[in-house]
């Protein structure tokens, strides 16, 4: 589901939703999930267990001019159902846009997982004449999305 903002994909995997959450909380895991390719290593973080933690990022992008730190603070946390964090260039504060997880249970071993990319609250103008959103593509996170599978399947 694409907006003029947004875009969401969604894939039904086979795990539970707790075995997907252990992985998507776990940051230094983000590395072999992201199907951007802008997501190098971890630079700071700690398992996510709530809203208002911090992680940083060590990122790479033609769009920031080659290597550059992310912050990115978490804003949902619902155990084994919502992860959501807003990223920012590090020592800023989040423009607005966000990375949205959803877990909904389908049974024991299966798990629909709907991923959003959100850039709808991007309202700086310079930024925006900047970056050319989106700059994740709809099939790059769906990639995401079968690397997560991947991920939970080889865990």
């Amino acid at each position: 589901m694409n907006d003029d903002t947004s875009i969401t994909v969604s894939r039904t995997i086979d795990a539970s939703a707790a075995e997907i959450f252990e992985v998507l909380s776990l940051p230094e895991r983000h590395v072999e999930l992201d199907g951007s390719g802008f997501v190098r290593s971890v630079d700071h973080a700690d398992r996510i267990t709530g809203t208002g933690q911090v992680f940083t990022m060590n990122m790479t992008g033609d769009h920031m001019g080659g290597d550059y730190q992310t912050d990115n603070h978490v804003t949902g946390y619902d155990k084994d159902h919502l992860l959501a964090w807003e990223t920012a260039p590090a020592g800023t504060e989040p423009p607005g846009w966000q990375w949205v997880w959803e877990l909904v249970p389908q049974g024991p071993d299966s798990t629909e997982v709907r991923h959003s990319y959100d850039w709808g609250k991007v309202t700086d103008q310079e930024l925006l004449k900047k970056v050319s959103f989106p700059l994740v593509t709809e099939e790059q996170l769906e990639d995401t999305l079968a690397r997560l599978a991947a991920a939970v399947s080889g865990s």
